[in-house]
């Protein structure tokens, strides 16, 4: 759990960064309507969220930087009785210094005149224009209004900041508390992974191995998925963002699973590949090991100083010469590389940050060269073959996807894989079907 000093901590941090005379402001998400008057689940953007722990919709959080000192504000919904009989409790701005450890707060209906004076006079006003249509139409009205009135003598400010290059590079680096809620995140969506392989059998469908994943994040205290859940039969496994689920497994197909839990807002993201049937066939079983000694490879440059690039490389080395022993790519191997010819099979990255947001954000190079990794990073590292069924290839390859992911949490000493007890070697997944079907 995040503490209240641990966000407190992150808004002084941010508060540090800015000028003297300036103001920040972040909003809170707003509810999505689904369809009509329903709405689809509401999750609190990840920006207001590191700063706040707040989970209310409407919200903004102000940060200014003055002659008279540093101070946080939050602008929230009212109580209101009536309005929490049919869509839930409300903190209010009574309760949430308190509760969320902010120096003030005021009502929503008030924020247009106190954020008009707070921004009065101040130099830089720091936000994240274009990431919210409605805190940006409020913003520039403001500013409007304050440089449309000289005679009052008000000024706006000069310069306006955008403040996420600060805000994600102190979302790169997890804290501990943040690395204990990604383990728990990581370990729930394993057992959900090894729940679904136990699961599975020809003949059910990929919607069913969804309902199994997600009803064991729900009973193990993750009550919604952090993304999308792929679960791909067959062929489907080819399709990378394959998010149907709707047909039926197949005896002799492998089935790919891309799925992860979210916890208090962090995020897990693992993908298995195994076959339907509990055992891999001989081609199935040399793509699948090639995929993972290539994972395998690349986890060797994840460690401080190496970069992703240089896991990114390893990795499509072992993937190129392996293709080219199965005759599936032609050519020398350093020509493969230089020509990247190994992408009509490798067509994504190798990874990703992870956190508050399953692609999490931090830059991946600065000044232009490969970004080296630091402890505190945690990432996925995730390579794939997929052949399609009209791959000009030997028939025998063709209509198989398959990919490998797991969770990496950068230390001083190289790394932690938070995802590892998720089965993943051919002879701890055929066991552990085997074992099952015989239950």
């Amino acid at each position: 759990m995040i503490t209240l000093s641990e966000y407190a901590e992150r808004r002084q941090r941010l508060l540090a960064k800015m000028s003297d005379h300036s103001v920040c402001v972040l909003a809170a998400a707003r509810e999505v309507t689904r369809s009509r008057d329903t709405e689809y689940p509401f999750r609190q953007d990840s920006d207001f969220c590191y700063l706040t722990g707040f989970n209310e919709p409407e919200a903004l959080l102000v940060l200014s930087k003055t002659q008279t000192g540093q101070e946080s504000v939050l602008f929230c919904r009212e109580k209101d009785p009536q309005a929490e009989i049919w869509q839930g409790r409300r903190l209010g701005p009574q309760a949430a210094p308190r509760t969320l450890g902010v120096d003030q707060a005021f009502s929503l209906e008030e924020a247009d005149e106190r954020l008009l004076a707070l921004l009065d006079g101040c130099e830089v006003l720091y936000f994240a224009q274009g990431h919210s249509a409605h805190l940006d139409q409020r913003l520039f009205g403001l500013l409007d209004k304050l440089r449309s009135a000289p005679k009052k003598s008000r000024v706006a400010p000069r310069a306006l900041m955008d403040v996420r290059d600060w805000l994600h590079e102190m979302r790169l680096l997890k804290s501990a508390a943040e690395i204990a809620l990604m383990r728990r995140a990581a370990e729930i969506s394993a057992q959900a992974h090894q729940r679904a392989m136990r699961f599975c059998r020809p003949g059910r469908l990929e919607y069913q191995l969804e309902a199994e994943l997600h009803h064991e994040f729900a009973m193990q205290g993750a009550r919604h998925p952090a993304y999308g859940t792929i679960v791909g039969g067959g062929i489907n496994a080819c399709v990378l963002h394959y998010t149907q689920n709707s047909d039926e497994l197949r005896d002799g197909d492998l089935v790919l699973i891309d799925a992860g839990a979210e916890l208090q807002g962090y995020a897990a993201d693992i993908t298995r590949t195994f076959p339907v049937s509990g055992r891999f066939s001989q081609e199935q079983a040399t793509l699948y090991q090639l995929v993972l000694d290539a994972q395998l490879a690349a986890f060797e440059h994840i460690r401080p100083r190496d970069t992703l690039a240089m896991a990114t490389d390893a990795a499509a080395r072992v993937i190129c010469a392996g293709l080219l022993k199965l005759g599936i790519l032609s050519g020398t191997l350093e020509q493969n590389l230089e020509q990247k010819a190994y992408r009509q099979y490798f067509m994504h990255g190798l990874g990703h940050w992870l956190g508050l947001d399953v692609h999490d954000v931090g830059d991946y190079k600065l000044d232009g060269q490969d970004r080296p990794f630091e402890p505190g990073m945690v990432l996925t590292v995730e390579p794939g073959i997929y052949i399609a069924q009209d791959a000009q290839v030997d028939p025998k390859w063709r209509g198989i996807g398959i990919r490998i992911e797991d969770n990496l949490l950068v230390t001083a000493a190289g790394y932690e894989n938070l995802t590892v007890s998720a089965p993943k070697q051919i002879s701890e997944i055929e066991t552990l079907m085997a074992t099952e079907s015989k239950g």
